[in-house]
């Protein structure tokens, strides 16, 4: 009953909010109606273009269309009043109107979501900041460093990449995963809003060597046009430093030997892109990380372009990172992913090293 009765109390203050929102908006209308009645030399008809845009912002879905309607119907009135209208105050009225159509629309286009313009958009900047969220590395052991850099295509706040982590087992196991959804840019960041959620969820609740059929499963019922992706997952033992890769169409991890300064390809055997095959199955490889050691997990943008083949953007990575990590481990996934792969695609890029 509490809840129920706090419920409807918000129900009611925001009501109140957007009737108070709709009275400003109508005392802006009406005072630019005075002004232009009393100062029609000064006040052009144009300056009804800014009730029109701060009623945009401000008003839902519901009322902005009436608004709207209100607002050139004043207008109209306000001309009339005027009574010599000249080729300049019909060129303005036209003007004003081509806008209140597009706002229009606009506002058709948003009550499919049902919310204002300000409260979209925080709302799509929090869904953003939960999907880095959902990467964000858990405390580790000292002798443990772990690092992700992202970058979006064409520097949008949306990427197709995304990377996932988990510290299940009592805090001995590192679960993490990075993630390549199809598409680029912000036309893959919607199902990277849904994917992050989902797979973040299936990393904490599943065993390692179940995660990546989960996923398979989970987004071939999503039915999507284009419902794939790409996937590695490292499974890693904090105290032995035992770990186990499995990859879903992926590029191939990385390590980087101390004791021989050598780099070793872990290959990815058999598994297929997620959202494709029912029932696919996703070997593990295994290895061991050692003091000294260092791991990189990467998205196909940070290999691959259209004149560079992948294997030929592997070895690059190689070189880059034996000579930036070369200078210290530190800050080095940032250094790497600004060094490498395209700016005209999505790109991520995770580095583990044992001290």
């Amino acid at each position: 009953m509490a809840t129920a009765h706090r419920m409807t109390s918000l129900s009611g203050f925001r009501r109140r909010q957007e009737s108070i929102r709709l009275l400003l908006c109508a005392a802006f209308a009406l005072l630019c109606a005075a002004a232009v009645t009393g100062w029609p030399a000064q006040v052009s008809v144009s300056v009804f273009a800014l009730p029109l845009f701060v009623a945009s912002y401000l008003l839902g879905p519901r009322r902005l269309p009436w608004y709207v309607v209100g607002l050139l119907g004043v207008e109209l009135v306000v001309i009339a009043s005027l009574g010599d209208v000249d080729a300049r105050m019909g060129v303005s009225t036209a003007v004003l109107f081509a806008l209140a159509l597009m706002v229009l629309l606009t506002s058709f286009r948003r009550s499919q979501l049902g919310v204002t313009g300000l409260r979209g958009e925080s709302m799509l900047v929090d869904l953003r900041d939960r999907i880095l969220s959902q990467g964000m590395l858990p405390a580790l052991p000292s002798e443990w460093y772990a690092e992700t850099a992202l970058r979006s295509a064409g520097g949008t706040p949306f990427a197709g990449d995304f990377v996932v982590a988990s510290r299940p087992g009592n805090g001995r196991r590192l679960e993490l995963v990075v993630v390549d959804v199809s598409g680029k840019g912000e036309d893959a960041g919607t199902r990277s809003l849904l994917l992050s959620g989902a797979f973040s969820g299936l990393l904490n609740a599943l065993p390692p060597g179940e995660f990546l059929p989960a996923a398979n499963d989970y987004l071939i019922r999503q039915n999507w046009d284009e419902g794939f992706a790409t996937a590695i997952h490292l499974s890693l033992d904090l105290v032995s430093g035992d770990f186990a890769l499995r990859a879903a169409g992926h590029p191939p991890a990385v390590q980087r030997c101390a004791g021989s300064g050598r780099w070793t390809v872990h290959p990815s055997e058999g598994g297929t892109v997620l959202g494709v095959l029912e029932d696919a199955d996703f070997p593990a490889v295994t290895g061991r990380l050692r003091k000294g050691d260092a791991l990189l997990l990467y998205t196909d943008g940070l290999v691959e372009n259209r004149n560079r083949d992948i294997a030929m953007g592997i070895d690059r990575l190689q070189g880059q990172g034996e000579r930036l990590l070369r200078n210290g481990i530190d800050d080095g996934a940032r250094r790497l992913i600004d060094k490498l792969g395209s700016r005209n695609d999505d790109r991520a890029l995770l580095l583990v090293h044992r001290r």
